[in-house]
């Protein structure tokens, strides 16, 4: 029977990789299925994920899974004759959402087209401020049309927080909202940096992604404004840029970004960057 929420049995693992897969949970909570964490008070997971590359996690799940009934997930380099199946380190989060879809109902990952994955584009962080704090959505009320959103993502389920997408480019932010709808982001978009200006003064966003080119001034003045609004001071700031020297990270710095994303926009490192700033619940 299809369910709501699924419970995830974890076995062995780092602390490092303990903590991201933390992260993951939390951000399943915006989609559909959800996963969770396993708890010790439950009889047994719907699911478990396993670190093959330990062999004392491996013989463990032989003792608690001894019928094969519960479906495994395992990470590492080798399946160790078994037949479920494995995926390789480091944990991509995309790929293990699949991963899980794949497990609790068989076919839905496959009967899906997947989306082409862009290069891997590095996330360079430039601020250790901690992540923003809650922030209450207000009701947008724009004095013209002018200032609408280009688009905006669907509200269907109730953890959504804000987000702004500045980009000339169509086909960046067309990209963005397939991959931001999916966790249940409200998704507010804007063409320049004057727009965004005007999008910022009017609600409170988790997470802006700002383009650093644009017609009109440039993304680092635009953070500027932005970082100096008392009330905008605690939203995230992530650049998406072509240029990832030395000169231009320092740049993003002193304008007060938080992060870069290169473009091309890697999904993996959109998704680990924007779960590093969402508002703590």
């Amino acid at each position: 029977m299809k369910k709501d929420i699924y419970s995830v049995g974890l076995i062995g693992f780092g602390q490092n990789e303990l903590m991201a897969l933390t992260s993951v949970f939390e951000l399943s909570a915006r989609r559909a299925p959800k996963y969770m964490k396993h708890s010790s008070t439950e009889e047994r997971p719907d699911l478990y994920l396993v670190d093959a590359d330990d062999e004392a996690a491996m013989k463990l799940l032989g003792e608690r899974n001894q019928s094969g009934q519960v479906p495994a997930i395992l990470i590492g380099e080798s399946s160790r004759g078994t037949s479920w199946p494995i995926l390789p380190r480091p944990i991509r989060w995309m790929r293990l959402f699949q991963a899980f879809d794949a497990a609790v109902m068989p076919g839905a990952a496959t009967n899906k087209p997947q989306p082409a994955v862009a290069p891997v584009a590095p996330v360079t962080a430039l601020s250790s401020a901690p992540p923003p704090s809650a922030f209450a959505p207000a009701s947008p009320s724009p004095a013209n049309a002018s200032t609408q959103p280009i688009q905006r993502a669907p509200v269907v389920r109730p953890l959504a927080d804000w987000v702004l997408v500045v980009d000339d480019n169509q086909t960046v932010r067309e990209f963005m909202k397939s991959k931001l709808t999916p966790f249940n982001f409200n998704v507010d978009y804007a063409e320049s940096g004057e727009q965004a200006i005007g999008f910022t003064g009017q609600k409170n966003y988790a997470c802006i992604f700002l383009d650093v080119v644009m017609p009109g001034i440039d993304g680092y003045q635009v953070c500027k404004l932005i970082k100096s609004n008392r009330s905008a001071q605690k939203t995230a700031v992530v650049m998406l840029t072509s240029k990832d020297s030395p000169f231009d990270k320092i740049r993003g710095s002193m304008s007060g970004c938080d992060a870069y994303l290169t473009k091309p926009v890697d999904e993996e490192k959109l998704i680990e960057t924007i779960s590093r700033f969402l508002p703590d619940k």
